[in-house]
């Protein structure tokens, strides 16, 4: 019953294995962790025992991943040594839940004697033995907590107990002592729920791979003795072990785990593959690029454990409040005591009575659990539908979100080119010509020339040219059977004078719309037009719908000319278009939109990084993004979907609108029975259930965030 203890999030490391540099397998550090043993990565959201400040409590690596709920104080976590040897007045012999069900047991017969009016020793004993089961750790804490002059709810409790014991009411004593442990236990059976949502990504990875030996033969290893460069062999049906690249076969990879992804992705020779995925049908084989403890998987559990490291604001002012609220609490309690007595000759049995009531109602614990469940919740929940929030900061100000400016190319765009028009020019078949075009362009890596080949996969090996030349800032040109061939741009025609006013419109018509032209010729004359553009993404113009939905305004900033840039805004729905951007540009666009409004900027290149850093949020394409675009950015989408921004926004609200509930649920309760204990209709049993129903309140309210789609 106590606030998230939680690290300091510093960089999130590359996601892409893949890509030129992120993950080298000359890496000395990869080199130094062949041979180590697999670490799984700590998640905690602890719960410590001893108080509710903001400080960290000792950190004791536990065996298994541990997710707890905590507040931090100065109190030294508990050492292996420490736990096996206990404090004399800690019963070996039977475990916590047995001891905690035998002291309810213990409390219940104080009650029973005591409503029969049986001598108040009887009682007495048994409720003082239910105390000792069942509050011995509650005393410790509370305790250390006072000599810290930081009194906590333990230390409230305590005090509470302590005073019910020496004004005769045993039964309550009792009763108050285990129903304020069994409400611990209760929170600690509801934060299962938000632990299991974490450690779920834990056991993704299988623990064994079929990795092929030196000699050609394959053995199965356990994975963490697997390192960079090996060779793993993927069934059907099987759980993907490290992350690599695909070098023989194929298959349908089910991406879900990792990014969300609805629908499975298919794999040939050179696509990725991320641990923890699954392989669908087919067997292949790929080469490894991360260890176990560098997989994407891995550094994404880190992320999120570190995540939650930056508190959002509202945490913080809700950590604040309690930390003065108990004290006022507790002053309080001691003036309702002392003052009617001494003042105006009031009971001091009926006052001190009604101060003990007070503390046990002011227990801070609600209160304190109002926020940090839920932001936890929620950065869970999103990690596992493929968006990596690194603070609860950036979760919290999603709601705030005014305006997203977005790069173009991999970001508004699929970032590779594609053939999007043919005009034959001759009687020849289209088919014919793009075959012809698409074997000429096999010769050249330009993306243009890429984009044609795409469109016709088949083999065109059986056409054999000779003296092929590359032409600078023009397009390609070869012999075929005695005549020159080329695939070259509108420039170089015009020079030839081999353009017609008609196909010259043809090409305006087609560049207008942001598309580049080249022109397929055998000699001198001219057989086919192709028309290659990076193609926008359906997933772009669903997201950008989406935001104009939530009032969010959309702004393109691209280093493209004007008419692709205005050809891509107007397919997209963007409401405003910047051209010709540097990278400099983007961040003064940025810098200027952030003077009155809260901004977001989408990004996947170096070139954004800086925008990215400026920006209010900075979101980054985890798939197509560069490293530091990716290390930039506040969220990172995992699979490059623009529709997770606005999905992003409805968590974002969805988990303020919770901690909003629960703060007003907290006050709101502890303020009507204040109030209702001071007008004497209080008593210590409605006090503990009061105080125990709100804490369980509005855990199991922040734990609806689980199911959020």
């Amino acid at each position: 019953m106590g606030q998230t203890s939680i690290k300091k999030i510093t960089k999130l490391t590359p996601m892409n294995p893949a890509r030129p540099g992120a993950l080298p397998p000359n890496n000395p550090l990869l080199e130094t962790q062949r041979e180590t043993p697999k670490i799984t990565p700590k998640i905690t959201l602890s719960c410590c025992d001893a108080c509710d400040s903001e400080e960290k409590p000792a950190v004791v690596k536990p065996a298994a991943p541990q997710l707890s709920c905590c507040s931090s104080c100065s109190t030294d976590a508990p050492t292996t040594a420490e736990q096996k040897s206990k404090s004399r007045f800690s019963f070996h012999f039977i475990s916590s839940k047995q001891r905690l069900v035998i002291a309810g047991f213990l409390a219940v017969a104080a009650e029973i004697l005591d409503w029969f009016e049986t001598p108040s020793l009887f009682p007495a004993i048994l409720a003082l033995l239910a105390v000792a089961l069942s509050g011995v750790a509650t005393y410790k804490k509370g305790w250390q907590a006072l000599r810290r002059f930081d009194p906590n709810m333990h230390a409230l409790m305590s005090i509470a107990v302590t005073g019910a014991c020496l004004i005769g009411q045993w039964p309550e004593a009792a009763m108050v002592m285990v129903l304020f442990n069994i409400a611990e236990f209760l929170e600690g059976k509801s934060l299962e729920r938000a632990r299991t949502a974490i450690q779920e990504l834990m056991t993704l990875t299988p623990e064994q791979a079929l990795v092929q030996q030196p000699d050609g033969n394959w053995k199965i290893l356990y994975t963490n003795t697997v390192s960079v460069n090996q060779v793993i062999r993927v069934k059907p049906g099987v759980r993907i072990p490290l992350d690599g690249v695909v070098i023989r076969g194929n298959s349908s990879v089910d991406q879900a785990p990792i990014t969300g992804e609805s629908l499975p992705v298919d794999k040939s020779e050179g696509d990725v593959v991320y641990a923890g995925t699954i392989n669908q049908q087919g067997s292949f084989d790929y080469r490894v690029t991360a260890t176990t403890q560098n997989t994407l998987l891995a550094r994404i559990i880190h992320s999120v454990e570190q995540a939650q490291s930056k508190r959002a604001p509202i945490q913080s002012l809700v950590d604040r409040f309690a930390r003065v609220y108990t004290p006022i609490i507790l002053t309080i309690a001691v003036l309702v005591a002392l003052v009617p007595p001494l003042f105006f000759a009031a009971s001091w049995y009926a006052w001190i009575y009604k101060a003990l009531v007070l503390l046990v109602i002011g227990c801070p614990c609600a209160l304190v659990l109002s926020t940090p469940v839920a932001i936890v919740s929620a950065l869970s929940v999103a990690a596992k539908h493929g968006i990596l929030i690194k603070g609860g900061s950036y979760l919290e100000l999603g709601r705030k979100l005014q305006i997203v400016a977005l790069d173009k190319t991999g970001t508004l765009t699929t970032g590779t080119p594609q053939l999007c028009d043919q005009v034959t020019l001759t009687e020849r078949y289209a088919e014919e010509c793009l075959e012809l075009a698409a074997a000429l362009a096999s010769h050249s890596d330009h993306p243009v020339s890429q984009a044609i080949v795409r469109a016709h996969p088949t083999d065109t090996s059986h056409f054999i040219f000779e003296d092929f030349t590359a032409l600078t800032g023009a397009g390609v040109q070869a012999m075929l059977n005695g005549k020159q061939i080329a695939l070259t741009n509108q420039q170089h025609l015009s020079a030839r004078n081999n353009l017609t006013s008609e196909l010259g419109k043809t090409i305006t018509r087609l560049e207008q719309q942001g598309k580049t032209v080249v022109i397929l010729s055998e000699a001198e004359q001219l057989l086919a037009l192709f028309a290659v553009a990076d193609t926008i993404k359906t997933s772009s113009q669903q997201a950008i719908a989406e935001l104009h939905r939530m009032h969010i305004h959309t702004v393109m900033l691209t280093g493209d000319n004007a008419h692709t840039a205005a050809q891509i805004a107007a397919q997209a729905g963007i409401d405003q278009v910047y051209s010709n951007q540097l990278p400099e540009d983007k961040l003064n666009q940025i810098e200027a939109l952030s003077k009155q409004k809260v901004v977001g900027m989408v990004g996947d290149g170096i070139n954004d990084a800086p925008a990215l850093a400026r920006a209010s949020l900075g979101f980054a394409m985890g798939g197509m993004g560069s490293d530091t675009a990716i290390e930039t950015a506040d969220i990172v989408l995992m699979d490059d979907d623009l529709r997770k921004i606005p999905q992003f926004v409805r968590l974002s609200q969805a988990t303020w609108n919770k901690m909003l509930q629960n703060i007003t649920a907290a006050l709101g309760i502890k303020l009507l029975f204040l109030v209702a204990t001071l007008l004497g209709f209080g008593t210590l049993w409605m006090a503990v259930f009061a105080d125990v129903g709100t804490s369980l309140l509005v855990v199991a309210n922040a734990m609806r965030l689980l199911k959020f789609k």
